[in-house]
């Protein structure tokens, strides 16, 4: 492990394995509809790939809960839909729906697509990293990222989110061909969008990988952890130092102890995972991110103070970076969130 920065960056010694007086924290959709300064630009925006796709804006949002609430890092302002997009899909977000897609659905739909990311759509994100790098203080990092090729595959193929993501499931058992094409694509065009980031200027990079938890063993080491050793590897070729943090939700004790093994920085945990036993497992092959459920950060009161310090006594003596356990809702509290950075900072 490389010793830690003359001036550290609190997030960064713990991706590089030093366990934190306190510990380094941010949270997944930081920029997000819970800030009336996000929904102001946003509706200045129109329109939410508008948003992603215009430097200026993608980082003004990025920024703002830095200012407000003094995180460790920044995650750049973009979606994992991103790639797809990027690789000629007609991708639109419809208010109140979510992302659609017109879906991939056999050998032609992806023989239509790109092999290289279209540069038009992805240097705007490049150009924003940029922008946000320029204005944070060495203490604060700067987050990028891209979904999971098995994540991404299931929008690709299903045209939007579904509860079980069936239609992807589908498609790889009866034509794992097809399927493992895809993931193939996928997996190069993450490799190149990540290397961009952080030549842009990110710190480090966040792969999600929502939907890991649908998948039988057989399957989720076939298309959650090969191509994630994959980009790993391949990130790695053109970046050595490259830091890597995986978040595969849904995944068992078993699949993350997998995952630890493909030498990652960071693996992020959601808040069903027992972390008592995750911090014996994992807690000395990589720093462990998360895991507070979202609800409790809305519910907030005395049951969420209780939460926050059974997270920090559970982690602590591990390199461990305080997050949610998914992405922070809409309809969170911003006292709530200020509340949890006072406990979050407080000496145990």
């Amino acid at each position: 492990m490389s010793e830690p920065r003359a001036k550290p960056s609190p997030f960064l010694n713990a991706l590089d394995g030093f366990a934190q007086p306190t510990p380094p924290l941010w949270m997944m959709r930081q920029a997000g509809r819970y800030l009336p300064e996000y929904r102001e630009v946003r509706a200045k925006a129109g329109d939410f790939l508008t948003l992603c796709y215009t430097p200026e804006l993608a980082a003004e949002v990025t920024l703002q809960p830095i200012r407000r609430f003094g995180f460790d890092a920044a995650i750049i302002f973009s979606d994992i839909l991103v790639v797809p997009h990027a690789l000629g899909m007609n991708v639109r977000f419809e208010a109140g729906e979510g992302p659609r897609l017109d879906p991939v659905t056999d050998r032609a739909g992806l023989d239509g697509l790109r092999k290289l990311l279209d540069p038009a759509r992805v240097q705007p994100v490049y150009e924003a990293i940029s922008k946000v790098s320029g204005q944070l203080g060495r203490e604060t990092a700067l987050i990028g990222f891209c979904g999971a090729p098995w994540t991404v595959a299931t929008y690709m193929i299903a045209g939007r989110g579904t509860d079980d993501q069936a239609p992807a499931r589908m498609m790889a058992l009866r034509d794992p061909g097809l399927f493992e094409a895809l993931i193939d694509r996928l997996v190069e065009a993450s490799i190149r969008h990540l290397g961009a980031q952080i030549d842009a200027g990110a710190d480090a990079v966040q792969i999600f990988d929502t939907w890991a938890g649908v998948l039988d063993p057989e399957q989720f080491d076939r298309w959650c952890v090969h191509p994630l050793r994959r980009i790993v590897s391949g990130l790695r070729a053109t970046h050595r130092n490259a830091r890597i943090i995986a978040f595969p939700k849904g995944a068992s004790l078993e699949a993350l102890e997998g995952l630890a093994a493909l030498k990652l920085n960071a693996l992020g945990l959601d808040w069903t995972v027992d972390r008592a036993a995750a911090k014996a497992r994992l807690g000395d092959k990589v720093a462990l991110q998360g895991n507070l459920d979202p609800l409790r950060l809305i519910a907030g009161g005395p049951q969420l103070d209780e939460e926050i310090l059974n997270i920090r006594k559970d982690f602590e003596g591990a390199p461990h970076i305080f997050n949610l356990g998914h992405g922070i809702k809409p309809e969170t509290p911003i006292a709530h969130v200020e509340n949890l950075v006072e406990k979050v900072r407080e000496k145990l």
